[in-house]
């Protein structure tokens, strides 16, 4: 081993470097960061020369020029002045690392002019040394990166294409357009604007100044406070016939910083996860939080934030959201602990999250306490036995009074296909699927009943069961009994039903035994949604089937009802919605 010598400035900022600028995108992030904190309402951002030449200006407040040499300097920053200020944090920045991180890998030029003084300054660096000269400019700042990583050779060689790299700077800037959207933002590309704004100050004007004109129809606005936390959460989330593929574009923010947290992610994860299988919302949701119960100094690149209370953050998040997509609004009950984060082993809880290991006891519990509050008594709810002999259910109709529009104002045009139903709307003509519509009715009151009708079989088919099944069926017992499947086992691969749900006693047992082994044994850990999910299924009117006027009204008039009206609980959409304004310009009418 070598003598121990003292490092030279610039390579001591290059290994900081490499923590803090990874990419092209984590200049963008410090630079444009830095422009918000300096209250700029117009932000220019131009991308040259394969993402290695970056030019940020801004008009902001400036650099003061007693300020100009310090700001490059290593742990300079006007953000904070003591280790207390750092449970305190209100602006993107404040460690004071970036600049000196970003001139010892690049050729910067910064002119900048605070308006105070009538002419600016202009700084260059190369190799962490700064010279400053006079220069006319406005008020604001320009900084100019050249030759990113051009010292650091091996660098270069792990960034991907031009156009990958660009495509993290285009996805940060649509992140902050959307967060900070009293700032008109502009993203070039070798000189072709691919982004932007206005800075109307509107999320929802943002959005469609960054993805399309009819993205706001399919959103729904969140806001929730919480008095005594000072908790506040507010934004737009996708209602779920509005999907993605993948979780692109959760854009979430904590105090307006974008962040990836996994409570938060939960969180929503949750609230769609029967209302649309394997699909993902767009969703725009901003935290704010007292700073000091939030810890935003845990990793380098600051997207990474630790809670003082977990559990109130995920309870807080979890209920505005399903408010949200509700078509009634419930009321935040404070609570300590209503839901528990654990850290513990995968096969010793419900569910789990693959960030940072945690894990939320169950859906069910969590579902059941935001769906309804306690009732103080039981509630026997009527189903229609047979869509032949259709029975009204016996509701209170004050307490599933909808605010959407109420079926007695729906004009039924009638049947197409025997599968769907068609309703003349004033903004169009509206398709439900009978099925899923009825579906999505039953398993909702399911779901608040506590005394599920059961009809006692006096004679059942046996049916032959594997061991793996008959283990499966022998642990769920008494969560199948709870929801009317009383099973008796008259051999180690034959059982029998004695009860099953009253909606379900013109179902053969053995199809009720098929559908429950087919959706039950393949997510153990959700058995009782399950359950509920295959019930609602199996009992909701099947398409292919003739309905009356009275009928169809009758599906309509349940479907109205419904707190989550957009999905059946398999996450498939119930209705479409043909605009009037479309129809009418197929056929020419709309001149």
């Amino acid at each position: 081993m070598g003598r121990i010598i003292q490092l030279s400035k610039n390579v001591i900022n290059q290994i900081a470097a490499g923590e803090v600028i990874e990419r092209p995108y984590s200049v963008v992030k410090e630079l444009v960061e830095n422009s918000v904190d300096a209250g700029a309402t117009r932000i220019s951002i131009d991308i040259s020369n394969e993402c290695r030449d970056i030019r940020v200006a801004d008009n902001g407040s400036g650099i003061h020029p007693d300020d100009i040499l310090l700001a490059f300097s290593k742990h300079a920053t006007s953000k904070i002045k003591t280790g207390e200020d750092l449970y305190n944090v209100k602006t993107m920045g404040f460690r004071g690392e970036a600049l000196a991180s970003i001139i010892s890998i690049s050729k910067l030029t910064c002119i900048t002019r605070t308006k105070e003084f009538d002419s600016g300054f202009k700084v260059e660096c190369e190799n962490s040394e700064v010279k400053q000269s006079k220069t006319g400019c406005a008020v604001g700042t320009i900084m100019e990166i050249r030759d990113l990583f051009y010292n650091i050779p091996a660098r270069l060689k792990f960034l991907k294409s031009a156009k990958t790299e660009f495509a993290y700077i285009s996805e940060l800037i649509q992140s902050l357009a959307l967060i900070h959207s009293d700032v008109a933002f502009e993203l070039k590309n070798n000189g072709k604007t691919t982004i932007k704004t206005s800075g109307q100050n509107s999320i929802p004007q943002a959005m469609k100044e960054l993805f399309r004109e009819d993205v706001n129809k399919n959103f729904r606005e969140v806001f929730k406070t919480d008095k005594i936390s000072n908790l506040k959460i507010s934004g737009y989330v996708s209602t779920p016939d509005y999907t993605r593929s993948s979780k692109k574009d959760y854009y979430m923010y904590v105090n307006s910083r974008t962040v990836k947290c996994p409570v938060f992610q939960k969180s929503v994860d949750m609230v769609y996860k029967n209302l649309i299988g394997n699909r993902y919302p767009f969703i725009v949701l901003n935290l704010e939080i007292p700073p000091e119960d939030v810890d935003v100094n845990v990793h380098p690149t600051k997207k990474e934030v630790r809670y003082k209370n977990p559990n109130q953050i995920f309870n807080f998040i979890y209920s505005a959201v399903n408010e949200a997509l509700s078509t009634r609004k419930q009321e935040f009950v404070h609570q300590d602990e209503p839901v528990r984060l654990v850290k513990t082993e995968p096969n010793n809880i419900a569910e789990s999250s693959k960030s940072d290991d945690i894990f939320v006891e169950t859906s069910s519990e969590i579902s059941s306490r935001f769906a309804q509050p306690e009732q103080k008594h039981s509630e026997v709810i009527e189903f229609p036995k047979k869509i032949n002999n259709y029975k009204q259910p016996v509701i209170n109709q004050e307490k599933f009074i909808s605010e959407s529009t109420k079926a007695e104002e729906d004009v039924i045009i009638g049947q197409y296909k025997k599968t769907y139903i068609l309703i003349e709307r004033e903004e169009g003509l509206e398709i439900v699927d009978q099925h899923i519509a009825e579906e999505r009715y039953i398993y909702e009151q399911l779901k608040k009943t506590k005394n599920i009708d059961c009809q006692l079989l006096f004679i059942s088919d046996v049916i032959e069961i594997s061991p793996t099944d008959k283990e499966l069926l022998e642990a769920n017992k008494d969560k199948l009994l709870r929801f009317g499947y009383e099973i008796d086992f008259m051999s180690d691969h034959e059982v029998i039903f004695r009860k099953v749900p009253q909606l379900l006693s013109k179902v053969p047992p053995r199809e009720i035994l098929a559908d429950i082994l087919e959706h039950i044994s393949g997510d153990i850990d959700n058995i009782e949604e399950q359950i509920l999910i295959t019930t609602s299924c199996k009992a909701a009117v099947k398409a292919n089937t003739y309905l009356n006027q009275f009928q169809m009204q009758e599906i309509i008039r349940n479907w109205r009802t419904c707190e989550k009206p957009f999905t059946c609980p398999h996450g498939r959409p119930i209705s479409k919605i043909l605009e009037h304004k479309d129809i009418a310009k197929f056929f020419q009418r709309n001149k």
